[in-house]
This record gives C-alpha cells, sequence and structure tokens, in this order.
C-alpha cells in the first residue's frame, strides 16, 4: 500500500508549526528549571551542602530524566492505542502545572527539608511529561508531511528545544537585568515559572486544532492496533530502540551543556561573568542552533538522514576542545563565537531526529519506539550531564576533562550511524510497515 495522501494544502505545515508552538513551551518549561539550577536552586533549596550544592542542584535535574521513559512508555502505548492528538494535549498540560507550581514552591528557609523534596517531585511531573511529549509532536508532523519533505517538517518540533532555550535564556535574561541579585533570588527567580499559566493556555488553544495523522487514521480503520504497543516493540525491534537512544544520547549529552545550564553556572561561578550577559550569549547561540536544526532536517531529505548524523557528529567532535578554549577566555564576543559554531553540529544531528525515528518503526507502535528511544537517549546522554561536567571539571581543575567525556559520547553516536541502514522515503502506511522488521534497518 502506497503512503496515505497527506492532508490537502498547507496542512501539513500548519500541523508542523503547531507541533512547534506546543514543543516550545514544553522545553521553555523544562529548561527554565535547568538554567535556574546553576543561578538559583543551590541557594534557595540545597543551601548548607558547602561546595557540593551544585553538584546536587545539577542532581536533580538528572533524577527527572528516569522518569522521561516512565512517561514514553505511558505517552507511547495511550498514543499508539487511542492516537497521536491527545498525548499531545495531555503532556503540555502535565508540564503547564508542574512548571507554575515549581514558581510557587517555598524556599528551604521557609520550611526546611519539604522544600527540596518537593522541588523535586515537581520535577518528576517534568520528567513524565518530557517523555511522552516528543514522540507525539514528532510523529504528527512527520506523518502528515509529504513522503520527499519529512526530514523538512519534522524539523518543526525539534526547533521547539532552542525556540525553548532562546525563550528561557531571554526571560532570565530580563529578569536579572531588571533586579538585583538579593531581588532575583528572593522573588525574581519566580516570575518565569508563573509565566507558564500563559504560555500552557496558549499551547493548549493551538493544539487542539490539529488533526489527527492519517497514517494513524488508516490503522485505526485497519483495526490493526497491537494491543500491547510496549511487548510487540521490544519483542521484535529492540535493537531499533537501543541503536535509537544512543543516537540521541551522543547529541543530549553535548547539547546539555547549555540546555542544562553547566556553561551558564561554569562562566557565573568559575569566570566571575554577569549572569545576563552570558544569558544572552546563549541566546544568541540559540538562533544558531535553530537555524542549523532547519538544514539538519531540510539536507537530510536530500543527502539521507545518515549521513547528515555523520557529518554533523565530527563537526561536533571537531569542536569541542576549542569550544572550551574559548569560553575560558570570558570574552564575550569569543563565547558567542564558539556556542554559535557549537550549535552547529547539534543542530545537524537533532533537525533529522523526527524523520530518522519515525523512519524506524512500524506505525502500530511507532509512538511507543520513537519515544522510548528518546527518552532512554535522554537518560544516557542528559540526565547526569551538567552533574558530570561540573564534577569533572572540579576534580581535575580543567574543564577541558569535560571536552574529554563529550567526546567519548559523540564518537558513540558515530558508530552508532553505521549499523543503521538509511530508510528515507520508506512507506509509512501500516500495511507496507507493517512488513519491517530489524533486518531492514539495522545492519547485522
Amino acid at each position: 500500500m502506497s503512503q496515505p495522501t497527506p492532508a490537502p494544502g498547507s496542512q501539513h505545515r500548519t500541523v508542523a508549526l503547531a507541533a512547534m508552538a506546543g514543543t516550545t513551551i514544553e522545553w521553555y518549561d523544562f529548561f527554565i528549571y535547568a538554567l535556574s539550577t546553576g543561578l538559583v536552586f543551590s541557594r534557595v533549596f540545597f543551601d548548607g551542602l558547602g561546595k557540593d550544592s551544585l553538584i546536587i542542584s545539577f542532581a536533580t535535574i538528572g533524577i527527572s530524566f528516569f522518569f522521561r521513559p516512565v512517561g514514553a512508555a505511558l505517552a507511547g502505548h495511550l498514543g499508539d492505542r487511542l492516537g497521536r492528538r491527545a498525548m499531545l494535549i495531555a503532556t503540555l498540560l502535565l508540564m503547564g502545572v508542574a512548571t507554575t507550581l515549581i514558581g510557587l514552591v517555598p524556599t528551604q528557609d521557609a520550611i526546611g527539608t519539604a522544600a527540596p523534596v518537593i522541588l523535586v517531585l515537581l520535577r518528576i511531573l517534568q520528567g513524565l511529561s518530557a517523555g511522552g511529549e516528543w514522540g507525539g509532536a514528532a510523529l504528527i508532523s512527520v506523518e502528515h508531511a509529504p513522503t520527499d519533505q519529512r526530514g523538512k517538517f519534522g524539523a518543526y518540533p525539534q526547533l521547539g528545544a532552542p525556540l525553548g532555550l532562546l525563550l528561557a535564556n531571554g526571560v532570565l535574561a530580563l529578569i536579572t537585568a531588571l533586579t538585583t541579585d538579593d531581588q532575583f533570588l528572593a522573588w525574581g527567580w519566580r516570575i518565569p515559572f508563573l509565566l507558564s499559566v500563559v504560555l500552557v493556555a496558549a499551547g493548549f488553544v493551538i493544539r487542539r486544532k490539529v488533526e489527527e495523522s492519517p497514517v494513524y487514521q488508516e490503522l485505526k480503520e485497519s483495526g490493526n492496533h497491537a494491543r500491547t504497543p510496549l511487548a510487540t516493540l521490544f519483542k521484535n525491534h529492540w535493537p531499533l530502540v537501543l541503536a535509537g537512544a544512543l543516537l540521541f544520547a551522543a547529541n543530549n549529552a553535548v547539547g546539555y551543556m547549555t540546555t542544562g545550564g553547566y556553561v551558564q553556572a561554569y562562566s557565573v561561578n568559575h569566570l566571575k561573568m554577569d549572569p545576563t550577559t552570558i544569558l544572552i550569549c546563549v541566546m544568541v547561540a540559540a538562533v544558531g542552533w535553530l537555524a542549523s536544526t532547519m538544514a539538519g532536517g531540510r539536507l537530510s531529505d536530500r543527502f539521507g538522514r545518515l549521513r547528515v548524523y555523520r557529518i554533523g557528529f565530527v563537526i561536533q567532535l571537531a569542536w569541542l576542545f576549542p569550544f572550551f578554549a574559548l569560553l575560558n577566555t570570558a570574552n564575550t564576543g569569543l563565547i558567542v563565537l564558539a556556542l554559535v559554531l557549537y550549535s552547529i553540529g547539534l543542530g545537524l544531528t537533532y533537525g533529522p531526529q523526527a524523520a530518522l525515528f519515525s523512519e524506524m518503526y512500524p506505525t502500530a507502535v511507532r509512538y511507543s519506539g520513537a519515544a522510548l528511544s528518546y527518552a532512554i537517549g535522554a537518560v544516557l546522554g542528559g540526565a547526569f550531564a551538567p552533574m558530570i561536567a561540573e564534577a569533572l571539571q572540579s576534580s581535575t581543575g580543567t574543564v577541558y576533562s569535560v571536552g574529554v567525556y563529550l567526546a567519548a559520547v559523540t564518537v558513540v553516536g558515530l558508530v552508532v550511524t553505521f549499523f543503521l541502514k538509511e530508510r528515507k522515503g520508506v512507506s509509512l502506511s501500516d500495511a507496507a510497515a507493517d512488513q519491517q522488521d530489524d533486518r531492514a534497518a539495522v545492519t547485522a
């Protein structure tokens, strides 16, 4: 059976833009926590731990990642059984509620140890949401897209990460510029979290207008749902789950140096830079990441997903040590240059991801497979990347030890690309995908 015809006219573009808007809000919520961790939480929730307060604070970022696979499994099961659209709305609302409540949590001085406990519980809810969010946004964009433009339209939900980073850094930069250090620690940091109410309301309205994927509609009409998508996935396609996870881990660990707040915290705490200045530097880099992500998606339609991934990983590997050298100068212009060039490899290994993951799995388990590859990759790559980086830098006395760690992870991702087969343009329809097995996607 041929690929179902995408919605007529500009419907596929509308769907992609709606997915992008939602992921932008989701990642704003997720990143605002990570950024605040390095700048605020070590002092207002983990005060008294001395030199370990920053490492412990970064550890709370990692804890939430272990709940991403749980969120991915739940959303994947429901998304494969009930549809992509419902999960897009549910995950958005869960993230918004958790983020808003973080902005209301009393500090450790006010309620003692209950404060960090509540903070971690709400971060776990963010992890559950993030685990299920990406799969739905990616699939509904790719499954609506024309066959020869899946990379392009699959890149739209990917843009939510750099846009969310841009928005999160922008709001924090504005707040830090308008408040004194004491005001920011006392109440200013809460404002970005409370703004989530407005953003989520807007995202909810946008996502309600998204139509269900035509590929999923075909599956629903055929009655070929997998009764237990997860069991089917791990029985027939576990090599794909592992390969996808390792591929994303190599991108995520490097990306989380900025999205996880490590670069910002290192610049403020070790290089003694002004918080507003480094936040603005990261905002500029986020624009570069956005451009390279869209370029990665578009280029993958022309040259193939895996070729673009390989080029991206090579660039990523080559720039790691020059990046840290320029960062150590504490010169604003050089740091902007370092971050922008750093974003090129990230974008090329992030833009094609939605299309690649969608083409890896049959329709009946596609949500579960894509979401779990993404979530497990996030655990392996990003969960404790900021904490590991901080621990390495503190124990060795040099930030270049962080570069060694990131280089090793990048090499793993590059190697994985040679064990996958290019599937650009493969039919996503249920009848064709039912014939797909791991031998078609993974080189023995």
